[in-house]
């Protein structure tokens, strides 16, 4: 399928060829009719992306910001990797469309294949022939209501959210300062509530069509029309609200919303325009100045948006699937009318050319439509805290079958998110006698993405045909938490080797499901993407510490730090929580150090925050205390550890630098590294050589699963509030 996608690099728009995105469960398969070009929100980001690199860090210093944090945290290379893998990535356009479901996904009751639907959001709702579409981003088109006005339900959402958060009442005047396509929907929709309207935009043309859509009167803002028609209709008083739906860089908006309000009247902000307040003039009508959150409740809100679960309309009567279902039935119904806005309809293979007119300033048009023709039809557990026991791991399987001399080993990736691109690829497409086979992905673009950054051979949504290619050796896991073991036992059955990143597993269940699949396959090839231990300055360390006689002190601070808001990781419900996700790292770290598998466990959490203390327990008396905290200074190094014994201490600070003093006093510090290698690249080498030559994984599997046992017994020690025994794997 076609998909219209930016470069935000170098700025390039293209029509790009994508796989067909899969439709997965809480959503349907929508195949597109029409989509709408925001003209406010998309030429604004396909300006910035035409920016030199200067300009884009001037445009997003939260950005900038970000970058800093990253390079003092993981070392200039891991970071420049990083951003200018985001960088150096088609991203996609568009938000708004209406079209006809092609496919329901489990759980989906309320539309069946053939019905219309308006969709929303910047992930689901893009321009392209077919999206997947989560159950609160789509409402049902009445009846009679044309698919190309009922594309309009998105922004139309936004206006609705704006002209909630002012409150307006019958009778009341409005100002609205910017009349582009939100400015005008704001107008229609405040005239259809009784509310006068006086429109400010210093384009004529659209003060002319505000005007005809409702508005009482509307003018230039720098000109004494507004200010005469807000008096005359105020009798000197000023507007109940001001609506900015204005962007860019001028302050006048703000000013003359303080100018014409009246006291403690309402200033709502809907567009993206700046906002230095003067604070005189605000503070003396006492101005309550609100900000309307795009589309309503839910939006930025991974468990409405993603999975589905509504807020119980007693408690939040307009959510962003009421808001649209609301606009569409007010354009259904008359009250709205967008057919005016439309200033022109493109067909959708023209679409890098219409955006390239809208930049350039040749086509001047409040509202776009790209128009599709496949559519012309339509429209012209529990836990036990006495006891966990390790599951049984299945006995020693015979090597891999031998493969034929000098042939490439075959990868196939299933995810290609941020650390799949910046932390994995990047190696492996760097290696010889590595073939990058297929990446898989439920989102169209981002393989199309991997496919082009890394040479992939094919780029597909489809995991079936990936696991029943004979041609693949190997299989990487890299997807979200919550299906690591699932994807993982899939593959195992389907005879492939399996890289899966951490957690290998959520809950027991999970990795007992893992390991029957390794029974019934008899496919022990697994390898968790535990790679502080292949770290080169822990190799080395390690190494210069020797063996020991007795037991040892092991002492592990991960400075983890606070996620940024709606970040994945936040999701527990869905995808477990912090520790569970990430602490089989250290687990893995100190088990490999100390030489054995942990036979208890025991935390202790602060209440308020996430921070754990977790002690883990070894056959010969050895013990490891992993401190796992968010509230440090962000400053700070995110990983210091010291082990103790034998009159010896080995500390390795933030893979920066490693130090060991013997019994002599005799202290060796290891080369400082130009950057942080945590071992990804060493752990990639060693399993690729063990799918080459069939011999025994990196780490065995038993380790894997001890530590993914003692990871989860991490819960049961908390509930608890005593040590976990871990019993010897059977």
């Amino acid at each position: 399928m076609k998909q219209v996608v930016q470069n935000y690099k170098s700025g390039e728009l293209a029509l790009l060829d994508v796989p067909v995105p899969g439709c997965k469960p809480g959503g349907v398969l929508v195949r597109t009719a029409y989509s709408l070009i925001s003209t406010g929100t998309e030429l604004m980001k396909v300006s910035e992306a035409g920016m030199s690199m200067l300009g884009k860090a001037r445009s997003r210093p939260d950005q900038v910001a970000k970058v800093v944090q990253s390079v003092a945290t993981n070392g200039v290379p891991a970071t420049y990797r990083k951003v200018m893998g985001k960088l150096d990535s088609y991203t996609p356009l568009g938000y708004s469309l209406c079209g006809v479901v092609e496919q329901v996904g489990a759980g989906i009751d309320d539309v069946k294949v053939g019905d219309l639907v308006a969709c929303a959001g910047n992930e689901h709702a893009l321009h392209a022939e077919l999206n997947w579409v989560p159950k609160n981003l789509y409402a049902p088109v009445p009846d009679g209501l044309a698919p190309r006005h009922a594309a309009f339900g998105t922004v139309g959402s936004i206006a609705l959210q704006g002209v909630r958060q002012g409150e307006s009442r019958l009778g009341e005047v409005a100002l609205v300062i910017g009349l582009g396509l939100i400015g005008q929907l704001v107008v229609q929709l405040l005239a259809a509530s009784g509310v006068r309207v006086v429109g400010a935009d210093p384009d004529p043309v659209r003060c002319e069509l505000a005007e005809r859509l409702g508005a009482a009167a509307c003018g230039d803002p720098a000109s004494p029309a507004v200010e005469s028609a807000v008096a005359e209709l105020t009798d000197g008083h000023g507007v109940d609200q001001v609506y900015l739906a204005a962007g860019g860089g001028s302050n006048q908006p703000v000013e003359l919303a303080a100018r014409l309000c009246r006291d403690r009247g309402r200033v709502v902000d809907i567009g993206k325009c700046r906002l230095d307040l003067p604070w005189n003039a605000y503070y003396e009508k006492e101005l309550d100045v609100r900000f309307s959150r795009s589309y309503g409740p839910g939006r930025y809100d991974p468990e409405y948006e993603i999975e589905g679960r509504d807020y119980p309309i007693g408690y939040v009567r307009w959510t962003e699937r009421r808001n649209l279902a609301c606009f569409l039935d007010l354009v259904a119904r008359g009250r709205v009318d967008v057919e005016p806005l439309i200033t022109r309809t493109a067909a959708f293979d023209d679409a890098v050319e219409t955006y390239q007119r809208l930049k350039d300033g040749e086509l001047k048009a409040v509202a776009v439509l790209f128009r599709y023709p496949e559519q012309s039809a339509v429209d012209e557990p529990s836990a036990d805290v006495a006891a966990m026991t390790v599951p049984a791991v299945p006995g020693a399987r015979s090597a891999a079958p031998v493969r034929a001399a000098r042939t490439p080993v075959r990868l196939a990736f299933v995810g290609a998110g941020n650390y799949a691109t910046s932390m994995l690829l990047p190696h492996l497409a760097q290696r010889d006698g590595v073939e990058l086979s297929t990446v898989v992905t439920t989102t169209a673009l981002s393989a199309a993405n991997a496919q082009r950054k890394f040479g992939f051979r094919e780029a597909t949504t489809d995991l079936d045909a990936v696991l029943g290619d004979a041609s693949v050796d190997a299989v990487f896991v890299v997807t979200r938490h919550s299906s690591h073991a699932e994807l993982t036992r899939k593959a195992l059955l389907a005879g492939k080797a399996v890289f899966v990143e951490k957690p290998l597993a959520l809950t027991e269940d999970e990795l007992t499901g893992v390991l029957s699949a390794v029974e019934e396959s008899g496919n022990d090839r697994l390898q968790v993407g535990f790679n502080r231990r292949f770290a080169p300055l822990l190799q080395e360390a390690r190494k210069r510490f020797g063996a020991r006689t007795g037991p040892a002190s092991l002492r592990y601070l991960v400075n983890a730090g606070r996620l940024d808001h709606g970040s994945w990781y936040l999701q527990q419900g869905t995808e477990g929580s912090r520790f569970a996700g990430e602490g089989g790292h250290f687990v893995d770290t100190a088990s490999w150090l100390l030489g054995a598998d942990p036979v208890s466990v025991y935390a202790l959490a602060p209440s308020g925050n996430e921070d754990l203390q977790v002690v883990l327990g070894y056959p010969d008396g050895s013990t490891a205390a992993i401190s796992y905290v968010t509230t440090g200074a962000a400053g700070f190094p995110k990983e210091t550890l010291d082990l103790v014994a034998d009159g010896k201490v080995l500390q390795l600070d933030d893979f920066v630098r490693t130090s060991v003093y013997d019994g002599r006093k005799r202290w060796v510090s290891s080369r400082l590294p130009k950057a942080r290698d945590k071992g990804q690249a060493a752990e990639l080498a060693a399993f690729v050589r063990a799918v080459r030559t069939g011999g025994p994984m990196p780490v065995p599997l038993g380790s894997l699963v001890a530590t993914t046992t003692a990871t989860l017994a991490v819960r049961a020690a908390l509930t608890g509030g005593a040590p976990v025994t871990l019993a010897e794997a059977r």
